[in-house]
């Protein structure tokens, strides 16, 4: 059993079937990595794990507990946590501003209105925020307002936001997307950083291979809504039903 189990998973959008029976086991403590061509289906299953979505039939289990029939909060508080394709953070604020925001949403359960002057008496969650933001490498930006930041400082940020709630499982939607090719190897060594630091669970959806195959222990392919194939790195990128489906050669 993995930390993460999807079985027989099944998703329409009336005459569309977005996801097709659809298995997947990610393994604790491993990188798992989802990938298939536009419209395979993985947007569609990464909110289908996160309660954006419902499923039409099946099970979604995380760490033995369905996350079915729950809110994205709840399912947040189960522990796990999502980097979106676009950096979901808060431009008007500081990066410590953005910082405490999960840290009072990880203490306090159920969102509370906090004003700027309560945040920062707290203590507490501001050395945790603090420590977060040295582990990523952001400490000496902490006063920056977060909107004058590079997409890839941005996605730094994004990401220490999610760490700082010490989630078991981090779910990367396409975390490199937009990015120049130096800001995407600074993700990839992040990542691996995490990952070695860390005592957590990585998927991540990713059209870039050369992110898929630094970072990914065992991959899964989509097409057309179904698992095509799942395997090692190494067997993936000679798979003749990969290359038919993925990357547009006949097998």
């Amino acid at each position: 059993m993995g930390i993460l189990e999807v079985k027989d998973v099944n998703k329409r959008f009336g005459g569309l079937q977005a996801l097709g029976n659809v298995n997947l086991s990610v393994a604790e403590n491993t990188c798992h990595a989802i990938i298939g061509p536009n419209g395979a289906g993985k947007s569609t299953l990464l909110n289908c794990l996160v309660g954006k979505l419902i499923p039409d039939t099946g099970s979604v289990m995380f760490d033995g507990q369905s996350v079915l029939g729950r809110t994205p909060f709840e399912i947040n508080q189960m522990g796990i946590s999502r980097v979106f394709q676009t950096p979901e953070i808060f431009g008007d604020l500081t990066v410590m501003e953005n910082m405490l925001i999960p840290c009072f949403a990880k203490r306090d359960g159920s969102f509370a209105l906090h004003g700027i002057r309560s945040v920062f008496s707290e203590s507490g969650l501001r050395d945790q925020a603090e420590q977060m933001l040295e582990e990523v490498n952001m400490l000496d930006k902490r006063n920056m307002h977060s909107a004058s930041m590079s997409r890839g400082d941005k996605r730094r940020l994004e990401m220490a936001m999610c760490l700082v709630q010490n989630p078991k499982l981090l779910l990367l939607d396409e975390p490199t997307a937009g990015m120049a090719r130096a800001d995407t190897n600074n993700t990839i060594d992040l990542l691996k950083e995490i990952k070695e630091k860390r005592n957590i669970t990585i998927a991540i959806i990713e059209h870039d291979m050369h992110v898929v195959f630094s970072l990914a222990e065992r991959i899964t392919v989509l097409a057309q809504g179904t698992p095509l194939v799942e395997d090692t790195p190494e067997n993936i990128k000679g798979h003749p039903k990969v290359k038919e489906a993925y990357l547009g050669e006949a097998a």
